[in-house]
This record gives structure tokens, sequence and C-alpha cells, in this order.
């Protein structure tokens, strides 16, 4: 018997509702998309990806700005049979040189304003098509899809063919590539959906308030996969601007953000009660949420944030509760394991920990990725002989069973919702002339959560400019991995085996 398609897309058609001329996403241009739409231009995308000949198994990155057509390209990948590779925006020359050489994308989309520089750049490495993506819905791909079939079947696949490539930059040298399957994407949306109480639209349907970008895991899997599948319209913003998500939450029922999209609502003065009534969740994720956010949240709204945890390599592992019969929200928690994910706490040895004792965390479950591209050692060095995936992340489970992380190893910085990884920065900073050694910190910021401090070491006789050194980061970095603040410092404290000890420089310079 020949088994089902297991292609995600077929998953998430399967529950467009039935009347498609239905609003499926409204823009904050006040764009209408129906269902039809997405079902015809993902058919006519699909068909175009299918009629330049790729082979299977083939790349298609993406760094556009978010739109629905951005979207839309998403899922013709997927329909289309094609592994999907989105790069953030903020992304320079010397990322995107690594990502196209090291991904082999067979084509590459990316706005018009960078086609030049980024076609020489994915010309050299191989890549055979490069088109273009505004998000004034302008651009070669949309013009070049016009011209084909608005009906198109989908592709086959395996739960277990690769959906998606979500870059992980590591804390030792370059960018990593996990590669999530159909299965694990699907899987995990599936879970969501029963476990935070979706809506159909038989019932009070929900409304999502899409906010977040969908270069990541959080907006463009958590976010849309949720809507989706549940066949829930989308109220979407090109771009988080704090008074025009207060203004459509009463045309919304569910919101995801990371903190400082709510450290910013909480700025604004229009944020009440009033203005959130007809909400029924509000979900953070990607940092960790102060506990001042999430009670400044519950006494402004009446809400409580629901906190989740989650990675680039497993989507969600655990969830503050939504049913009150499952328990409470606790704020500095992430909740318990999802359903089908196993959790475990172990000590550097490998030995079990008892509840309550912090230690490093560990997961498994069929969200969990299938490793990282073209890494084998590494992909070896992750996981246990059981098969559990090594976070890096530091934690414990509470009596009750709730999952806390209390930090990350290897110095990870999550600045603003995005992974900054201190051994890059630190890479490009050592190149710089004059400069002789450097390491880069996280140190707390009301805003951002917490940001990068580079603190700089200068060759004998150099003489550094704190300012320079940042500038010379910003034309070659996402501005997110920048640090805030440069240091000439005399030396850098090491232990006995010579390695520098940063806990010492967070203690010295942490309050900064």
């Amino acid at each position: 018997m020949n088994p089902s398609n297991a292609n995600l897309f077929a998953a998430l058609h399967g529950a467009f509702p039935l009347d498609l001329d239905a609003v499926a996403i409204e823009t904050d241009s006040a764009l209408l998309y129906s269902w039809r739409d997405l079902e015809r231009a993902t058919a006519m995308l699909a068909n175009l990806l299918g009629s330049l000949g790729l082979p299977d198994g083939a790349r298609i990155a993406a760094q556009v700005e978010k739109s629905v057509e951005a979207l839309l390209l998403y899922l013709a990948t997927l329909r289309a049979g094609f592994v999907y590779l989105p790069l953030n925006t903020a992304y320079q020359s010397a990322e995107m040189a690594y990502f196209i050489s090291n991904a082999q994308p067979a084509v590459l989309v990316c706005t018009g304003q960078n086609f030049g520089w980024l076609s020489k750049l994915a010309f050299t490495a191989g890549t055979q098509y490069v088109f273009t993506l505004n998000e004034d819905r302008t651009g070669s791909l949309l013009e070049r899809a016009a011209a084909q079939p608005d009906q198109h079947t989908v592709a086959f696949r395996l739960a277990d063919d690769l959906a998606a490539i979500i870059y992980t930059s590591g804390t030792t040298g370059r960018s990593k590539g996990a590669m999530l399957t159909h299965g694990n994407l699907l899987s995990n949306a599936q879970v969501l959906k029963s476990y935070w109480g979706w809506r159909s639209p038989a019932e009070e349907g929900d409304v999502l308030l899409h906010a977040l970008p969908i270069f990541h895991v959080h907006g463009l899997f958590v976010a849309i996969h949720g809507a989706l599948l549940n066949g829930s319209k989308m109220i979407w913003l090109n771009q988080f601007d704090a008074k025009t998500v207060i203004d459509k939450l009463p045309e919304a029922t569910v919101f995801m953000g990371v903190p400082t999209l709510y450290v910013r609502l909480l700025a604004e003065p229009g944020l009440s009660r009033e203005a959130a009534r007809h909400m029924r969740l509000f979900i953070s994720g990607s940092a960790p949420l102060l506990i001042e956010t999430f009670k400044a949240w519950q006494e402004r709204t009446g809400h409580t944030i629901l906190e989740r945890y989650g990675m680039s390599e497993t989507a969600m592992l655990t969830s503050n509760p939504y049913f009150e019969a499952h328990g409470e929200r606790l704020g500095g928690t992430v909740g318990f394991p999802l359903p089908g994910v196993s959790l475990r706490v172990q000590d550097d040895a490998g030995q079990a920990l008892a509840g309550g004792e912090i230690g490093n965390i560990e997961v498994k479950g069929p969200n969990v990725f299938k490793g990282y591209w073209r890494m084998p050692e590494k992909t070896a060095e992750e996981f246990t002989l059981d098969g559990y995936f090594k976070t890096g992340d530091v934690g414990r489970i509470e009596a009750q069973g709730y999952v806390t992380i209390v930090g990350r190893s290897k110095d990870l910085i999550i600045s603003g919702g995005y992974n900054v990884y201190p051994a890059e920065v630190e890479g490009y900073i050592n190149e710089l002339p004059g400069v002789a050694e450097s390491a880069v910190i996280g140190v707390p910021h009301a805003d951002f959560g917490e940001v990068g401090m580079a603190l700089v070491v200068a060759k004998v006789g150099a003489r550094l400019d704190p300012d320079q050194i940042i500038a010379s980061l910003r034309a070659t970095l996402a501005n997110f991995k920048v640090p805030k603040q440069c240091l000439i410092v005399k030396e850098l404290p090491r232990n006995s085996m010579g390695k520098v000890q940063k806990n010492v420089l967070r203690a010295q310079f942490g309050k900064l």
C-alpha cells in the first residue's frame, strides 16, 4: 500500500476552509487575500519552480523583506517539494557569501536593491537562478510566475524528507544549518494547535495578529503554521509598530511576540484592558521574559502571557499551559514539555539529575531536527547515544514539572529575540588592524533583554578607536550582532588553562 503524502503543504492546504473566497490574510495596507488567492498563487509559484528543472532536494534561498508574497514563496517551495532556506534580511556580504557557498541553493530570491551584489555571489557559488521580490509586490519572481498555470498537484514527500534549513550559529566556528523535515514541522504544529486551544472557524474562530519577521522559527513556523493548520485568518503587519498592534488588537484573538515587543507595547499609553478585551492569548518566546514584564502585562491588560521554549533545531519544546485544568502560567518558567517531547536534565557526565537541580537540558521527540547540513561529525557530537539532542541550554525541572531556563552554555547572547554568538563577532573584531584579541559578553538591557559588549585588547604600539571598531562591524555584520558598546582594555582575565573567564568580565562590566 502506498504511504499517504506527508508534504507539510498538503496538511496546511487540507485545513483551508470550505469557503475559499473568505479572507485569509488582511494586511496593514488594507490588502485582502482570500484562501483561493493563496491556493492559486502558491500553485503558480510552485509551477515556476518546477519548470526550472531543479534537482531533487534543491534549496530555495530567500533574503527578502516581509510580505505576503514572501510567505507564498515559502508555501510554494513546500508545495513543489523543494527545501526552503530563509535568511535574515540584516545579513551582510560576508555572512551571505558563507550561507550561499555552504547551502549551494539552486535558486536565490532577493530584493531588487540587493540584486547586483547578491547575484554575483550566487552565480560564483553555482546558483542557477536569481529572482527579485520586493515588499510592494514587484520583482522578477512574480513576473515569471504570472505566466504559469494556477493548478498544481502537491509534490509527494515522506515525513522524513527535508522541508527547510534554518541556519543557527555556533559559539565556535561558522553557522550550522539545522535540517527540519516535513514530519518535524507538521508534528509540532499539530501539537500546538491542541495545546494552545486554537478555535476553529466553525466556532468563534481565532484571528492571528502577525507582527514577527518570517526568517526564523517563531514567525515562520510557529505563528504561520498555527494559523494555516487551523484555517484561521491572519492580520499581517510587514513591520512591528506598537501603535498599529494596539489598534488591531480588537480585531484579533492571538498574538505572538518576543519579549522586546511586549516591552515596547507596554510603553504605549493606548495599551489597556479595553484594547485587549477581545484577545484570547498572548504568547512570548525566543528570549527570556523578565518577571517585571510578565507582571506589568497582567496589570495593564488583564491577560497572563504564555511563555514557551523552543530552538531552531527543534521548533517548540515546552509551553506554559493554556487550559486552566493543566495548571497555571508561571512567570519565569517555560512550562511543561509538550506532548510527545521527552526532556531531561543531565550533569556534565551525562547522569540524570534530581528534580530542582541545575544541569544540561536534553530533548527527544518527533519535532527534533534531522541533523546539521553537511556536518555529520557535528550532528553526531550533539546527540547522545540514546538519541537525545543536547540543547546547550542550562536549566532545571521543578517538583511540579515546570521547566526553568537558568542560563545558556557557551555564552550565547539573545538580544531582542535574536541569537548572537560571541565567537562569530570576536572573529571579525580580531581581524581588524591593531587588534590583539577580544571578548564579547552579554550585558542586561531594558529593551532588548541583553546586548553585546566588546572588550578589545590592542596590539603593542597600536591605538584603537572603539567607535571605529563598531563602525567596521556595522559594515560587515547584521545590526543585531553588533555590540552596543566597545571598551579598550589592557588584558583579558584567564584561568590556569588559558581560557578567557567571561564570568569575570560579566561581573566587572555587566552593570555598564
